[in-house]
């Protein structure tokens, strides 16, 4: 991912569209790199970043016929797959974080590797001021035709629904093929078997009633242009009774099975209620017959004393594997404290998950009977094992980077789309310039990280910054989004004092730095430390070294509720990782 080669700039241009309620602005402007030797502020020079993820869930060694579930740790939702000959291709969403749709590839279903990511050039989208976990990227889909990937989604509040393509999933996608004539989010294509396409698509029905009303709808588009052939025809309206949820119908897909096409959808919200829908048609237009046993998946109504819970199933995608066996991929929460707080925690975000799917003698897919668990582990595909050497994404895992490469890896995340290269790789050290731009203030400030990928981790850093100046900070940082975060690092208060301190912000501080809860001096030579932050579930413990001295721990026990969905709002989970910026 080497964005010092691609970080050249196009002039954008201004759209205006309505999605989802929203005013969706793409403003674009001429950027220019910043001259790192002689910017005005310090440099921060981080030799190496750590992570190791070890959670109870995955401690038992897996049967070489295993899967553990989730299949992709942390904050990848809404997966879609699809299956071109032996391999399996798979896309998520991403918010407001740079770069955008990751897509990963499998042979076995059970070991994935990175890509890359469909937006991976600034000129392809501008994300400049928009919420990280309400706006962005939504919901993608991926397709496969003769020879062309296509993948479908929504940008929220910069720009609408659009596609991109390519010939070669591990290489550059295209610049957006804007859809100005289709409404609401989720889209997904469906390329029928008589040569015919289709866009099936979330909407807000004419007749909206309350703010949960919504519909699915298709239409039939040129297979070129994109352009509507058809009218948008309402194929299920989630005002119409059910005894199931269908309240924010979203997420939808096509399928053509046996003849019959299937329409799957999820109801109830992306939260506690979220569940997995099917219905059925003799047409593509409908009309579309429920499936009387919906949901096909759901954990609402199980105990919430049970072991190892997980939530908010639905978002799902189902596929073939070469053997015709079907599974479905979907999104679900690994939550803690279910039984102390309503519908649970989690900080890893809505994750995605690996079940088989049956079809039964009515012609419905059966996922899981009601009532019973997601299964943490299952046995997986009668397919021939493929690891790859690096890029571990399930189960625990560690690993450790150190700079020695000339790109950053795909995998980490910006926040925002950065509009100049305020980050350099030399010498075994990731270089982050100290900016103006500041973590909080709805911009694109000097922040790089990963996702967290586990309920109990350990994220540590190397920190050298010789030349801090006054309010020039630096460190380790854990994020939800802009109002909801905690940032440990080195720095020098206004008497000239270095320190080394923990800054909170939460939703209820109105100071845009937030408060600093915990601070201690350090000597005035210092130029050297280490870092670390030890998360079990909702608290997090910090420790550090200065100039390889023994290791303290400034502060222990900290409640980071602040850094999950469920206090912090959004679609995404928490991301951690280095940053520095002035706060002067």
């Amino acid at each position: 991912m080497n964005f010092n080669k691609v970080i050249k700039f196009t002039q954008a241009r201004k759209r205006f569209l309505c999605v989802f309620g929203l005013v969706a602005i793409c403003v674009g402007c001429s950027q220019q790199p910043i001259d790192i030797e002689s910017h005005a502020f310090g440099e921060a020079k981080f030799d190496t970043f750590q992570y190791s993820g070890f959670d109870e869930t995955f401690a038992a060694p897996l049967e070489a016929d295993q899967i553990a579930n989730p299949i992709l740790n942390g904050f990848y939702p809404d997966p879609s797959i699809v299956r071109v000959g032996e391999d399996f291709y798979m896309v998520h969403s991403t918010f407001g974080y740079f770069p955008g749709l990751p897509v990963f590839h499998s042979k076995d279903l059970k070991h994935w590797r990175q890509l890359g990511n469909a937006i991976d050039r600034p000129e392809q989208l501008d994300f400049e001021g928009i919420h990280m976990g309400y706006n962005g990227i939504y919901a993608p889909a991926i397709e496969y035709k003769n020879g062309t990937f296509y993948i479908i989604t929504t940008c929220v509040g910069c720009g609408g629904n659009f596609i991109v393509t390519t010939q070669d999933p591990s290489g550059s996608w295209s610049q957006p093929i804007w859809l100005p004539d289709l409404e609401g989010i989720d889209p997904s294509i469906f390329f029928d078997d008589d040569g015919k396409t289709y866009i099936v698509h979330h909407k807000n029905p004419e007749n909206k009633k309350y703010d949960a009303h919504t519909a699915i709808a298709v239409m039939e588009v040129d297979p070129q242009t994109f352009a509507p052939r058809s009218d948008d025809v309402m194929l299920v309206d989630g005002d119409t009774p059910a005894p199931w949820h269908t309240e924010y119908l979203e997420g939808p897909h096509l399928y053509k099975v046996n003849g019959k096409y299937y329409l799957s959808a999820s109801g109830g919200g992306t939260e506690f209620y979220h569940s997995y829908l099917f219905y059925r048609s003799e047409s593509v237009f409908g009309p579309y017959e429920p499936n009387l046993s919906n949901p096909v998946l759901t954990q609402i109504d199980l105990p919430s004393d049970r072991p190892e819970p997980i939530t908010a199933t639905g978002h799902g995608d189902i596929f073939t594997d070469i053997n015709g066996d079907w599974w479905v991929v979907f999104l679900a929460n690994r939550v803690y404290d279910l039984n102390k707080t309503p519908h649970g925690r989690f900080h890893t975000g809505r994750e995605t998950f690996l079940l088989p799917v049956q079809w039964n003698s009515e012609g419905w897919p059966e996922i899981l009977s009601p009532k019973v668990s997601v299964p943490t582990r299952i046995t997986g595909p009668n397919l021939e094992s493929h690891p790859f050497p690096e890029n571990v994404q399930s189960g625990n895992f560690s690993y450790t980077e150190q700079f020695d490469k000339e790109e950053l890896s795909d995998d980490w995340l910006f926040i925002r789309t950065p509009k100049e290269t305020w980050w350099n790789i030399a010498n075994g050290s990731l270089i982050i310039t100290t900016r103006e731009e500041r973590v909080g203030d709805y911009k694109q400030p000097s922040f790089i990280g990963k996702r967290l990928a586990h309920m109990h981790a350990t994220v540590s850093t190397s920190l050298d910054f010789p030349n801090q100046r006054v309010g020039e900070e630096a460190g380790l940082l854990a994020i939800q989004n802009d109002n909801n975060y905690v940032a440990f690092g080195v720095t020098i208060n206004s008497d000239g004092k270095k320190v080394v301190q923990v800054r909170r912000r939460t939703s209820d501080i109105e100071s845009e730095l937030g408060e600093v809860i915990a601070e201690l001096p350090l000597s005035d030579s210092g130029s050297t430390f280490k870092l670390d932050i030890v998360v079990d579930k909702g608290v997090m413990h910090f420790y550090f070294e200065e100039d390889n001295k023994a290791r303290q721990q400034l502060l222990g026990d900290l409640d980071t509720g602040f850094l999950t969905s469920q206090v912090a709002g959004g679609f995404t989970g928490a991301v951690v990782g280095m940053y520095s910026q002035t706060n002067h």
